[in-house]
């Protein structure tokens, strides 16, 4: 399998989501990635599975795009359409494809292993971001 292949323009935010607004982009960032936020600077940069000890972190997944510097809201936790196929009942993982989404078929050798959130239907994952701080051997 493959990273999920999103369509930014129909990533939207379900009723109930956890939704932040305050935070901005620290690069160049499209709907539907997934995010961290950097501790250092206080924004918001593609998370990934085996990059960096803070790119690991994720914190949700981009609702529209931004440039650095501009303000990104990020869902943080509940329902998405993601833009995407989903298998329904399928977890979804951080990919190492900075901003990725994989399932867990994909999570390989050296990467932390970072649920990101389980499919209710074949285009909406309830994101319910688990990081048990996992890396494979």
């Amino acid at each position: 399998m493959a990273d999920l292949s999103i369509t930014a323009a129909l990533v939207l935010a379900g009723v109930g989501a956890n939704l932040d607004f305050g935070g901005k982009a620290g690069a160049t960032i499209t709907a539907g990635k997934v995010v961290y936020e950097d501790d250092t600077t206080n924004r918001y940069g593609l998370a990934d599975s085996n990059g960096s000890a803070a790119a690991k972190q994720a914190k949700g997944i981009a609702l529209g795009g931004a440039s650095d510097g501009q303000y990104l809201a990020v869902l943080r936790a509940g329902p998405i359409t993601i833009g995407a196929t989903l298998v329904p009942g399928t977890a979804y993982y951080l990919s190492d494809t900075p901003g990725g989404i994989c399932p867990l078929a994909d999570v390989g050798s050296g990467e932390n292993v970072v649920q990101i959130g389980i499919a209710a239907s074949t285009t909406v994952l309830h994101v319910d971001i688990q990081n048990p701080g996992v890396t494979l051997p």
